[in-house]
């Protein structure tokens, strides 16, 4: 952009700026969601407190359920 373009724009800078942090802020909060690593660890702590007696078997099927679909996501092509 030319000098007269952002001499323009100077007002928007800090909108223009909210915006450009919150774009890096659902990107990285996207990332970690889908993070296969992060996924397997919150199974093994599902498996965990099922098999301890916390939550009964529809509330397991659920969330498992939910798990392998934030999997089956980052697997899909974009």
């Amino acid at each position: 952009m030319g000098l007269l373009t952002e001499l323009l724009l100077l007002p928007a800078a800090p909108v223009r700026g909210t915006a450009w942090v919150l774009r890096q802020v659902v990107a990285e909060a996207e990332r970690q969601y889908y993070d296969p690593a992060v996924v397997r660890q919150e199974l093994a702590q599902l498996v965990a407190a099922f098999e301890a007696g916390r939550m009964d078997e529809a509330e397991f099927d659920r969330r498992e359920d939910e798990l392998l679909a934030r999997l089956e996501d980052r697997m899909r092509p974009r």
